[in-house]
């Protein structure tokens, strides 16, 4: 039995999904009679490479073609031939099994002066031409730049960049793209009329996402639900073959997240829980949203190239939301998101990191996450991660009134005189951020922004990560009872090693040789063979 794919492999150029770019200029070209001699089609897989060399094939020998038309009769004995296979004169050969010269030499070169056998051209269909050796590449090049009158070659490859120059220069190169999720449901929903296939829309559209815009495994999917549920895929049959993520549910979550209502998406977390709902495909669904939203606040234009399509419902929702947000609240949550989902594998609440994410990102002031003292009671993070609450009175978030903290008059003089306190509460939970904090400079402080300057680009760098960001900025919070947000700087002119009255106690400690940063300091230098210079 042929798969969905194979059975439903467009024969005409009208059956071709997609590709409008490169249907048009090949149907004048046909119509016009000054086909090529050779083409290089590239792009992803399963977009319509080879189907369009066969088609193409078909149309430059059908027997039956009207002068100035495009479109083969199917009907003739050239087009039922290779519909099924069975043209001597259609060629096609899977260049990742046949790399070597010899090969080329013999099925190519010595092929392609014999005459067609019937057709009007004999036509060549190099697959994945990419993989052919350097010395197949150099043998093929003469028989390109001048072929035997009616040889046509369509070169095939995913990857073109592995092509060389000098074969791509002598070919028509068509760039395939990936098909919109608009055109692959269009074909699944007729695939499944055309079988008597009872499938809802939300399924091809799941299944539409989940191709990413590869034709050919979108058919393949559905094909894989056929064989589970028969000729009526139910919502329990679909999860077997893709993972299940209710998009509304995506959209409730950032409807909750953008009105602050904590409960609400707490609610919805522990939901979709029960209802066994892989949180990772769930993230992903929402990052890709976000992503969505943020590109339409930038330019609907490029939100329409280079984004998923979500359908039209969504697409609905999705334009309220941007209309009701802004850039800057968007990509704080995008970013908290990602943290999330990187920190599902190793939580042993599997949706506490999204508990915490939700409710640090209604909670907190302004709802930056960043400064957020929001968390629920719990062991203490691992390093790399933001810390917990502090608690003494005052100086933290009340998580039920979700009351501001206190404002304390501060300056930079203020900063330097409570560093040590910021790098001793930083040491507790990542040893390697205190050190990097110890050799930088506290400089302006305007509003509530915090300029740290240092000597070296990758602690910048560091600085900048978004999880080392979250806990800088707590402790700062903790410390100076006040929100700051931090802004790092190069300043290769600062002098690492010299003491001063704050933020490079280390350097104090490691001139005199005593004490514990003495001897961390020492330890480096005995292991590097290092000195201090000044």
């Amino acid at each position: 039995m042929a798969t969905l794919y194979r059975k439903y492999r467009p024969q005409t150029w009208q059956e071709v999904v997609g590709q409008n770019h490169i249907k048009i200029t090949l149907q004048h070209e046909i119509a016009s009679g000054k086909v090529g001699q050779a083409y290089l089609f590239c792009g992803p897989r399963g977009v319509g490479k080879t189907t369009v060399a066969r088609v193409l094939a078909k149309s430059v020998n059908c027997q039956k073609r009207k002068e100035g038309r495009f479109e083969p009769c199917n009907s003739c004995d050239s087009c039922e031939d290779i519909v099924k296979s069975k043209s001597l004169d259609i060629i096609e050969i899977d260049a990742a099994s046949h790399t070597g010269v010899d090969n080329v030499r013999e099925n190519i070169i010595a092929a392609s002066r014999v005459s067609p056998s019937r057709d009007k051209n004999k036509v060549f269909i190099i697959d994945e031409v990419h993989m052919l050796s350097i010395s197949a590449f150099n043998a093929l090049l003469k028989i390109l730049e001048e072929p035997p009158e009616n040889v046509i070659f369509v070169l095939c490859t995913t990857e073109v960049h592995k092509v060389p120059a000098t074969i791509v220069s002598r070919c028509e190169r068509f760039d395939f793209k990936r098909i919109s999720m608009k055109d692959v449901v269009k074909k699944l929903q007729l695939i499944a009329n055309s079988d008597n296939i009872k499938v809802s829309a939300r399924i091809l559209q799941a299944v539409a996402r989940h191709s990413e815009g590869h034709m050919r495994d979108a058919e393949s999917v559905l094909g894989q639900m056929v064989a589970i549920g028969g000729h009526e895929i139910s919502d329990e049959d679909a999860d077997l073959v893709i993972p299940r993520s209710d998009l509304n549910e995506v959209v409730n979550l950032i409807n909750y997240i953008m009105r602050k209502d904590a409960g609400q998406g707490i609610a919805l977390a522990n939901k979709l829980i029960d209802e066994g709902v892989d949180l990772k495909n769930f993230l992903s669904d929402l990052i890709e949203m976000l992503r969505k939203l943020i590109l339409m606040k930038i330019s609907t234009q490029l939100a329409d190239k280079i984004s998923h399509e979500w359908g039209e419902h969504i697409e609905k929702e999705l334009n309220q939301i941007a209309r009701d947000t802004t850039v800057d609240r968007l990509v704080k949550v995008i970013e908290k998101m990602l943290a999330v989902r990187n920190e599902l594998k190793s939580s042993f609440i599997v949706q506490l990191p999204l508990e915490i994410a939700i409710t640090e990102l209604c909670l907190s002031p302004a709802g930056n996450p960043s400064a957020s003292s929001a968390r629920p009671a719990g062991p203490a993070p691992a390093a790399d991660t933001a810390p917990p609450a502090p608690s003494s009175a005052g100086k933290s978030k009340n998580i039920s009134t979700g009351g501001p903290l206190p404002v304390t008059d501060i300056n930079k003089e203020t900063i330097i005189e409570k560093w040590n306190e910021v790098l001793a509460r930083i040491k507790q939970h990542n040893h390697s951020l205190s050190f990097i904090l110890r050799v930088c400079q506290p400089r302006e402080l305007t509003g509530n922004q915090l300029c740290l300057a240092f000597k070296y680009k990758f602690h910048k760098d560091r600085i900048n990560e978004v999880n080392i960001r979250q806990i800088v900025e707590r402790v700062l919070q903790e410390v100076y009872g006040r929100q700051l947000l931090i802004e790092a700087i190069i300043d290769e002119n600062i002098e690492v090693p010299a003491a001063n009255n704050g933020p490079e106690p280390a350097v104090k400690d490691a001139e005199k040789g005593s004490g514990e940063n003495g001897d961390m300091i020492n330890n480096l230098l005995k292991t590097f063979g290092g000195k201090i210079i000044e």
